[in-house]
């Protein structure tokens, strides 16, 4: 029996990981700040402290783990408040995850699955999906964080000889999703006019269910070894195809009008949501076909799919929308 490590197991992602790896026969050992009650999935919990910090001297005895898959991190925020955001990114994405890389050496792991971001890469792709070979550009602390990251654990792994596991992803959804993609989702559920019409660029998304499935490949497939790797639904949508799609799901009526692009980006520029109007309008594809053609991964669910299992959420959880639900 495999036995798994997971770092922010309590996590939208960590939750959903800990249970496919279980319900593959996996031995979880779930880590997160709190302690929580024993479940079919988590065997264990170990209580960390703020970026790992002292752990290597309170980790349990007899606790070991063959694959680390590391989730915890200091996630993107639009407006984030901190004097120096990306000191603070660096304590948590680049200290942080170095820290757990040596203790899961330390305790025997032999391979560290590390979960970043497309953002260490791009925030567009300029016209062509991303590869894992284009030279990355990141644009924002967040995204340099990421990739001095990974580019740390691959020095690790050289001198180590432990195996490293690069994933990258893009937008994550599903049940429990929150932030813009839930702000969308409450838009489309009470029919409210959106102004993306004229948005044609192509953007890809990962359904979580689809990310844990790759993720739990790349820990256990031998040739996943210190390779890096994209991940996406295959399928990459516009905004108005999105919103389509989500529109039939609560069974509303689309609600869409286009304002140019350029007035657009003014208005959220003015608004001081300048950022976001350049990842609503820019192209962001990535190339996954590394993945597919090393590991053999297919996405087990489809865009249509993962979006219908997230709307069933939402109608549960925002109960006075349910009767907008009607399957």
């Amino acid at each position: 029996m495999t036995r798994f490590i997971v770092t922010g197991a309590k996590g939208f992602i960590g939750q959903r990981l800990c249970r496919i790896l279980a319900e593959h026969g996996g031995f979880v050992i779930g880590l997160s700040r709190q302690k929580y009650p024993l479940c079919g999935s988590v065997h264990q919990w170990v209580n960390i402290g703020a970026d790992f910090v002292g752990l290597e001297r309170t980790w349990p005895r007899n606790t070991y783990g063959d694959c680390i898959i590391h989730l915890a991190a200091r996630v993107h925020a639009i407006r984030d408040k901190v004097t120096d955001p990306l000191v603070a990114y660096r304590r948590t994405n680049v200290d942080g995850t170095l820290r757990m890389a040596r203790i899961a050496h330390n305790i025997g792991g032999y391979r560290f699955v590390f979960v970043s971001s497309i953002k260490a890469v791009a925030e567009t792709d300029g016209g062509n999906p991303l590869k894992e070979t284009d030279p990355p550009l990141p644009c924002d602390p967040y995204g340099l964080s990421k990739l001095e990251a990974e580019r740390a654990l691959l020095q690790f792994g050289r001198d180590t000889g432990m195996e490293i596991v690069i994933v990258r992803s893009p937008l994550v959804y599903g049940p429990e999703v929150r932030a813009n993609f839930l702000k969308l989702m409450h838009a489309v559920a009470r029919s409210i006019p959106l102004p993306l019409g004229a948005i044609t660029a192509h953007r890809s998304m990962v359904f979580v269910d689809n990310l844990v499935h790759a993720l739990m490949c790349c820990a256990i497939h031998p040739l996943a070894a210190n390779q890096t790797f994209h991940v996406s639904d295959g399928r990459d949508l516009t905004l108005a195809e999105l919103i389509g799609i989500l529109s039939r799901k609560f069974n509303v009526t689309m609600r869409l009008f286009s304002v140019p692009v350029p007035v657009l980006k003014a208005a959220s520029w003015l608004a001081g949501h300048a950022t976001l109007a350049d990842r609503l309008v820019n192209s962001l594809q990535l190339d996954i076909s590394h993945l597919i053609d090393q590991l053999g991964w297919h996405a087990p669910y489809s865009v249509e799919e993962g979006l219908l299992q997230t709307v069933l959420w939402y109608c549960t959880t925002y109960r006075k929308y349910n009767d907008l639900c009607r399957f």
